[in-house]
């Protein structure tokens, strides 16, 4: 399973984005369960909490490495650059921007044993 979580100044709107960029990859729609996870709301707090994670259930190298360049080809349609955490088997990387030698730095995180 892999979480996707973005801070940062229209976070809810880009992760929206995020999500719609995956739905519409063959290669992720195809091997990868999308779906959000809402915070719970907190003491004294109504109703469910906001959209905050979007959760993929997949679980090989291949998909990591497709998530990987997917995000990219969807970070350079952006001009915001939140945060992006993505939590993966117990690892969790933090990305801010995306160049090029991102797409290696979260293959080789996410993947490492």
């Amino acid at each position: 399973m892999m979480r996707i979580s973005m801070v940062g100044p229209g976070a809810d709107e880009e992760l929206r984005s995020f999500r719609s960029w995956l739905l519409e990859s063959p290669e992720i729609r195809q091997h990868a369960k999308i779906s959000w996870e809402t915070a719970k709301p907190g003491p004294g707090e109504m109703g469910a909490g906001a959209l905050d994670t979007l959760q993929l259930i997949t679980d090989n190298f291949w998909q990591v490495a497709t998530f990987s360049l997917s995000y990219i080809a969807w970070r350079n349609t952006r001009k915001k650059s939140p945060r992006v955490t993505i939590e993966h088997n117990g690892k969790i990387v933090t990305i801010e921007g995306g160049d090029s030698a991102t797409v290696e730095g979260i293959t080789r995180a996410l993947t490492e044993e």
